[in-house]
């Protein structure tokens, strides 16, 4: 079953569509990065089925469903031309997007920090046994600047942490965070693809991030310094200069 999908859209109804995808901590995670291409930009950022309280359907429970309901999106809306960013969860299901489309509607596809491959030597860490000081952490080039004490957090949106926690646990299978067949499968997608990511993150390497982008047929790797796991939140002027630049590269329009 595939669910009613939250969306919230902003910008100039003719520009080129950009499809934001977020990860695990959910939307306001990469909204900055809705906000940033608005501006010109006709902008979808999806809340995930499971994230922020939203209905899951309880057959629906891998990366590949996500793509699936999202390149429906894309179909019914008749879009082309669409410019796919997805960070970390996101970037796995921009991944799986890209495989999919057989239609040609995706003209790039930027992948901040993403999870999804295998790749020897360079697991990713295991997110859920982090506290709030590890994934502060972990995360972040800057942990002080980032951390959050959990005593400091109202109940309500603990809750929803937790919800989120439980949702990306779901669709990522667990500490692994990675599909066995993802990886082979990105040789075929050539669509100009940009790897994108922070130098200081210790969730997924840079190696990691490297080995990501060399997957694909058509990719390159950016690194981001002074940044972690979400350089858009840490460096937003070097990571929207990137970002630009991209999506200047690839739009067909």
């Amino acid at each position: 079953m595939t669910p009613e999908l939250t969306l919230t859209e902003s910008g100039p109804a003719a520009g080129r569509p950009v499809l934001v995808l977020h990860g695990g901590g959910g939307p306001a995670t990469v909204a900055p990065i809705a906000e940033h291409f608005a501006a010109t930009a006709h902008t979808l950022l999806p809340t995930h089925p499971g994230w922020n309280g939203t209905p899951r359907p309880d057959d629906f429970t891998h990366v590949a469903d996500l793509a699936a309901a999202y390149l429906r999106l894309l179909r019914e809306r008749h879009l082309s031309d669409v410019l796919v960013i997805g960070s970390s969860l996101g970037g796995w299901i921009a991944a799986e997007l890209a495989t999919a489309d057989t239609q040609g509607l995706i003209s790039g596809v930027v992948l901040a920090n993403s999870v999804g491959i295998e790749v020897d030597g360079e697991p990713i860490r295991d997110f859920f046994t982090l506290d709030a000081r590890g994934v502060a952490e972990y995360a972040y080039h800057d942990s002080e600047r980032f951390y959050v004490d959990p005593a400091t957090v109202p109940a309500e949106r603990l809750a929803v942490f937790q919800g989120n926690m439980a949702a990306l646990r779901v669709f990522s299978g667990g500490p692994a965070m990675s599909d066995p067949t993802l990886r082979p499968r990105l040789a075929a997608v050539t669509t100009p693809t940009l790897v994108l990511w922070g130098e200081s993150d210790r969730i997924a390497t840079p190696a990691y991030g490297k080995e990501y982008a060399a997957s694909f047929g058509n990719a390159r790797f950016e690194v981001v310094a002074e940044a972690g796991h979400l350089p858009h939140l840490e460096q937003p002027a070097r990571t929207f200069s990137l970002l630009d630049g991209f999506a200047a590269e690839t739009a067909r329009r």
